[in-house]
């Protein structure tokens, strides 16, 4: 199979009469690799690394418009390959999307990750029976975030300030100025926050990936200790690689024990990464029998 530079030379052969060889090359390969797996293979790409600020990049609600028109008409008996590439995004979002996506194929549903599925995408990986990565993929936290600011650090600034206060009451004005920059209800939010991003992973991994294990729920209890802990983990951009993953507990197959299957999930990534970076779009939803969605990063438009 082909490595970067040789897609992008495919790409550039393939350009047929006004037909973009971009396309042409991706759903060739989105193809050839649903031959090898015989499953049905859905590619959920976001281009936030060549469009960085792109405002749709994230997972959001208009995604299951995507979704639905790639699952539409597919043979669901044969269960799902979700290839993920995802900075994350809304939490009740991917609740929604997956609750969708099980109600299609059920529990038989694999996430791919050729490189990066973050936070909410974290969570949807987390949601399928199990997930297959390579030397060079990446989970991350999926601790809730407002605005960009980590409810946990909220917390834990909150509990330095009363600590603080206690031992020197002089500092009440200092901490005072900092406390009052959140609304009353805040705290209560970031908490609740917390809790429902752990309970949803928590249901969705002991329902899914360790259905009718003994151990389902100390098992889940683990993985969302590690993923739902900012004090843990540090920082919400925190990247976890395939060893991190399986020593969490998750049901990890590596990439690189089927050499085939490996050859042609990076090869469709490559000609996704191309497709960002040579096109306007922003995200595309695309199944392997070509039915596809197509954000565009300047009108957002279909």
């Amino acid at each position: 199979m082909p490595n970067w530079t040789q897609v992008l030379e495919e790409i550039i052969g393939a350009q047929q009469g006004g037909h973009s060889g971009i396309d042409i090359v991706r759903k060739k390969y989105l193809g050839l690799l649903q031959q090898k797996t015989q499953r049905n293979v859905i590619a959920y790409y976001s281009g936030f690394l060549q469009k960085p600020g792109y405002a749709f990049g994230h997972v959001n609600d208009d995604d299951k418009n995507g979704l639905m028109n790639a699952v539409h008409g597919l043979d669901r008996n044969r269960g799902l390959d979700l290839i993920l590439h995802t900075p994350g995004g809304d939490l009740s979002a991917a609740e929604s999307i997956v609750h969708y996506l099980r109600q299609m194929f059920g529990t038989n549903i694999r996430a791919i990750i050729p490189q990066i599925s973050m936070s909410a995408g974290t969570m949807i990986a987390c949601a399928c029976s199990s997930i297959v990565m390579g030397k060079q993929s990446n989970i991350g936290p999926f601790d809730p975030q407002f605005g960009g600011i980590p409810a946990y650090g909220v917390l834990e600034e909150f509990e330095k300030a009363i600590e603080a206060v206690k031992a020197d009451p002089a500092t009440t004005p200092i901490w005072q100025t900092v406390v009052s920059k959140y609304h009353p209800s805040f705290l209560g939010e970031c908490e609740k926050a917390i809790e429902l991003a752990g309970a949803i992973v928590k249901g969705w991994l002991v329902a899914g990936m360790f259905n009718n294990d003994p151990q389902a729920v100390d098992k889940a209890d683990r993985i969302v200790a590690a993923l739902n802990d900012h004090a843990g983990t540090k920082t919400h951009s925190r990247h976890f690689h395939i060893e991190d993953a399986i020593g969490f507990g998750l049901q990890v197959e590596k990439l690189e024990d089927d050499q085939d299957l490996q050859e042609l999930v990076l090869t469709v990534h490559h000609a996704y990464m191309h497709t960002f970076a040579n096109s306007h779009a922003g995200k595309i939803i695309e199944n392997h029998e070509g039915a596809c969605i197509a954000l565009l990063a300047q009108s957002s438009e279909n």
